[in-house]
This record gives structure tokens, sequence and C-alpha cells, in this order.
């Protein structure tokens, strides 16, 4: 153990344990994508990102041409997968935070996960396209509580080196 994970606190350590949380269930997202994919094809994939009260289930319209069809699944596919990729991301992020008090690994979490978290919500939740629901929510929910707690129990900036 170097001298820097003794000024690592608890409240980091939390915060990295959320975001470890948060990144297994993007990581699960990216996983269930392919899975649907390659089991129900473009309707699977859209029934697990509808089902809000803009667009329910029994009222989505599902392609029916070929090339749209086709195009959609692309598209979701791609979607699901970079969610997946965010997970990845958060998995050296909470390294960074957890084992070595990195103010740079909390601001990339902050900034890049907030903003794939804060659009998700705010442009499929919020705006009524997918189920606002708890499965749902619990992603920016712990995404919010890492980011909140995490900075008491970073090592001041003083003793920071960049990573």
């Amino acid at each position: 153990m170097n001298n820097d994970q003794h000024h690592i606190g608890r409240a980091a350590k939390a915060g990295a344990l959320l975001l470890l949380i948060w990144s297994i269930l993007h990581i699960w997202v990216g996983f269930e994508g392919i899975h649907q994919y390659l089991t129900n094809g473009t309707p699977g994939m859209w029934n697990g990102m509808i089902g809000g009260q803009r667009v329910p289930r029994d009222l989505f319209v599902h392609a029916t041409d070929a090339p749209t069809i086709f195009a959609h699944g692309q598209l979701m596919l791609n979607f699901m997968i970079d969610v997946g990729g965010y997970g990845v991301l958060g998995l050296f992020l909470t390294w960074l935070i957890g084992s070595r008090g990195s103010w740079l690994g909390y601001a990339m979490a902050l900034v890049v996960i907030g903003i794939a978290d804060l659009t998700f919500l705010f442009a499929m939740v919020l705006s009524g396209t997918i189920e606002f629901s708890p499965p749902v929510l619990i992603g920016p929910i712990i995404w919010f509580l890492a980011m909140a707690i995490t900075p008491f129990g970073l090592p001041s900036w003083k003793t920071q080196r960049l990573a």
C-alpha cells in the first residue's frame, strides 16, 4: 500500500463502490442488447427501450420493411453496446477513484458518464419514451449518489498527481 492510499477516505471508497455497481449495470445493458439482437431482433431491442407514457408498447408500430428494420436494429445495437462501453469506462474510473484517490477519475466520471446518464434521463426517461420505473431510474440515481459523496473522501488537491 502506497502513501496515497492512506488518504483515500470512506466516502471515496463508497463512491467507487457505487460507480462499480453502476458500471456492472451498464455492461449488462450492452450484453442484453446483443442478446436481444441475436434472439428477438429489432423488435426485442425496441421493446426494451420503449414503454413510457408517450411511447406505450401496445401503440408502438414496429417497422415492417427490411431496410428500416435493419437500420433500426443496427442503431439500437450500437446504442446498447455504447451503454456497455460506458460501463467499461466506469470500471476504469472506479479503479482510479477507489485505489488511487484520483480527482481526474472523479472529474471524468462526473463529466463523461454524467453526459451519458443525464442525456438518457432527459431524452429517454423524462420525455416519456422509456418506462418510468425503478429499474430504469436506478442508474442515474446511483451515479448521482456516487458523484455527491466521492469528493468528501478524495485526497487534497494539493497532494494529488494527475492520475
